[in-house]
């Protein structure tokens, strides 16, 4: 049996980590970290009101951090350092630094180490793949993902988002943090990235806009563009061959389309069942993990490169014209 401790008691750890690991059959929840402790009632665990006090005085094998992004790496360190395996919210860290100090202290003690990258386990994804192992359409040359919303924060709900001492950014860290990762997923280290961030519509500090371009091996280019601000929902993700093309859009839908024919194949209706299921499966069977430390680092390159990108394009003086 696999004890857990959450961390963190928000919308993702109450709607769907902790129904997760109650409905996996070798996971028990063994408490939970929260500065409010009557929400822990409902669940018949012991509250605590810090990472130091559980780690002191609980009896776990695992932790999920569920908390804004510039907590993850502080607490997935104290939790290695206790001896405890880790499942870490997205995006890994606030920068590649503190992702490779993650990593690092993982091996060191010999722990796993996760990170919540939960669409790798749609079977879709895993349909596509296999899909483009097999040819299907070509040599792929080129991916497009977009992720359209408006602000899913205000001063009120889930301030935290709009903050990028607690978030890192804005859309590229939050929900294009998912894309990344799936184009990684799909076609290995990215090589290059080329960006620009803006505030196209809300003053905020974080941007509203992001539009990227990665260059993979091969030549492939991928192009990501995240953004709240728009009252159009766009959920796209498309990958293109030199022979036709696989469409995932809407991304957490379960259509497959390709030139020929269209696969429906949903995803578990508790979109973190299967990461909660396949870290369990590690621990206690040795399966590989679908989204490590080793393979989220990548993404955390990505969106640090590509902030380091737009902040330097938007300083560059423009040239004299000849």
């Amino acid at each position: 049996m696999l004890r857990w401790l959450v961390i963190g008691l928000g919308d993702i750890a109450t709607k769907r980590v902790i129904p997760a690991i109650l409905e996996e059959p070798r996971s028990q929840l063994a408490g939970i970290v929260t500065r409010e402790a009557a929400k822990v009632d409902p669940y018949g665990v012991r509250a605590f009101a810090s990472l130091e006090e559980a780690l002191s005085h609980s009896r776990v094998d695992a932790v999920y951090i569920a908390t804004p992004v510039f907590l993850h790496a502080p607490q997935t360190l104290a939790a290695l350092e206790a001896g405890l395996h880790v499942l870490c919210e997205k995006p890994m860290a606030m920068n590649i630094a503190e992702a490779r100090s993650m990593v690092e202290a993982a091996a060191d003690h010999r722990r796993h180490l996760g990170v919540a990258y939960y669409r790798r386990a749609y079977p879709k994804v895993e349909r596509a793949v296999e899909l483009i192992k097999l040819g299907a359409i070509g040599q792929p040359i080129m991916a497009f993902a977009a992720c359209h919303s408006q602000l899913p924060a205000d001063p009120a709900r889930r301030s935290w988002l709009l903050e990028p001492a607690n978030a890192g950014g804005g859309p590229l860290y939050d929900i294009g943090s998912h894309r990344i990762d799936l184009l990684n997923h799909f076609f290995g280290e990215p090589k290059e990235v080329r960006a620009c961030l803006s505030n196209a519509v809300h003053p905020i500090t974080v941007e509203d806009s992001a539009t990227l371009v990665i260059r993979y091996q091969k030549g492939l280019h991928a192009v990501v563009d995240a953004r709240w601000n728009s009252r159009v929902v766009r959920d796209e993700f498309r990958v293109i061959g030199t022979d036709g093309e696989i469409d995932l859009s809407p991304l957490n839908a379960p259509d497959l389309k390709l030139p020929s024919r269209r696969e429906m194949l949903p995803p578990h209706p508790n979109l973190h069942y299967p990461c909660i299921k396949n870290f369990s499966d590690a621990l206690l069977d040795g399966a590989q993990l679908l989204s490590s430390g080793a393979t989220a680092i990548w993404t955390d390159w990505v969106t640090e490169n590509a902030v380091g990108d737009g902040k330097r394009r938007a300083i560059e003086p423009l040239l004299p014209l000849a």
